[in-house]
């Protein structure tokens, strides 16, 4: 599921902000890590498709992950904690992320959320800048025709891994 494209970047987007099924309310779980293979009883139904499967797959990611990123990094208010950042290899993680979390291939090797954000929080990162992700995150899928309902399961995966983010 292209949380971790979205949340730090699609976090923070991606994160940021930003934010799935029985399996992303399994993965969004306080303490999981988001480096496990989901369990068996966390995956769709058979024939049941995921959200990954629903909002285009990889194409769908790719774009979205894109069009955050460009937002966010012309937004003054969040855009310098991404200085410095290699934005090609942030752009990759956050894509294997929420490929993952919505429940497409699981090929995200990065770190958790709480390890991956917390020299973040020490530059000050906080609820109001986690909140500015998540609207660039919603803006971003609403843009690229993301049904609604899709777009609130996603951001309520995203915001689930508030805590974990603001290493709280």
């Amino acid at each position: 599921m292209h949380l971790e494209t979205f949340i730090p970047a699609f976090l923070l987007f991606a994160v940021l902000g930003l934010v799935l099924p029985v399996l992303l309310s399994d993965i969004a779980e306080k303490g999981r890590n988001f480096t496990e293979e989901p369990e068996d009883d966390a995956k769709p139904a058979a024939g049941e498709a995921t959200v990954y499967e629903q909002i285009g797959g990889a194409a769908a990611v790719d774009a979205a992950v894109d069009v955050f990123y460009r937002r966010v990094l012309a937004d003054a208010y969040v855009n310098r904690f991404f200085e410095g950042v290699d934005m090609d290899k942030q752009a990759a993680k956050q894509k294997a992320f929420l490929t993952m979390v919505m429940g497409g291939p699981h090929n995200y090797t990065g770190k958790d959320m709480r390890e991956g954000h917390k020299h973040l929080v020490k530059m000050g990162l906080n609820d109001s800048h986690f909140d500015h992700i998540l609207m660039h995150l919603r803006a971003t899928l609403a843009e690229l025709g993301v049904p609604e309902n899709l777009i609130q399961t996603i951001i309520g995966v995203a915001e689930s891994t508030r805590d974990d983010v603001l290493d709280r």
